[in-house]
């Protein structure tokens, strides 16, 4: 069972024959991706599997989102509301949501906060990796290794210094994109995440 779920008996199940509304976020930028619904036996088999199973009404069975497109929702975890009817899903989209093809079933509108495009980077850099498209100097700087990926980090760094010292804010603000994007790759190859540095921070500051 996954670590971050809830407890099936706290749910009203008897309150909608057998069903509760399950709403899907983004764990990384809190869009709501999509509405699908759960039985008991749906969420058994989604905090058995770590990815989430919906009950089809139309299809009368359980359905597992990305089954036949391979866009898996990879749960991060499960939370009841207040009336204990209706479950609020964080998890990691392996794709777009919607069948039409956009990022959420309610269209492809950015995510509101702004540095939230971070994240959406990240799986860009990681769709490059995993792919490896000719011409794709994310997939060759990767192939290169982790020591010619930490050298360039370390030369947009310098880059960043000189600039903040002698250049216009244009050339310093694009000279802390490009170190920003080179450090998103280096934490890539070493399976690590922006998410474990926000958390590093985060520990930091809760320490007196």
């Amino acid at each position: 069972m996954s670590i971050t779920s809830v407890d099936p008996e706290r749910i009203d199940w008897a309150k909608n024959a057998g069903l509760v509304p399950a709403i899907v976020q983004d764990a990384d930028d809190g869009r709501v991706l999509m509405l699908g619904y759960m039985n008991r036996e749906a969420l058994d088999a989604t905090l058995e599997r770590d990815r989430v199973v919906f009950y089809s009404r139309s299809k009368q069975r359980l359905w597992e989102k990305g089954e036949s497109s391979g866009h898996y929702l990879t749960l991060c975890a499960v939370r009841l509301d207040c009336d204990a009817d209706t479950l609020l899903v964080s998890a990691r989209p392996a794709g777009p949501v919607c069948h039409t093809g956009t990022a959420t079933c309610f269209g492809d509108e950015p995510p509101v906060a702004p540095l939230s495009f971070l994240t959406e980077l990240e799986r860009i850099i990681a769709q490059r990796i995993a792919a490896n498209p000719a011409g794709s100097y994310t997939a060759r700087l990767h192939a290169s290794g982790v020591r010619r990926i930490a050298q360039k980090v370390g030369e947009e760094g310098l880059e960043v210094a000189l600039a903040g010292c002698l250049e216009g804010d244009a050339a310093l603000l694009g000279e802390c994109a490009d170190l920003l994007y080179h450090l998103l790759v280096l934490l890539r190859s070493r399976s690590l995440s922006l998410e474990l540095v926000v958390d590093t921070l985060r520990e930091r500051h809760s320490k007196p």
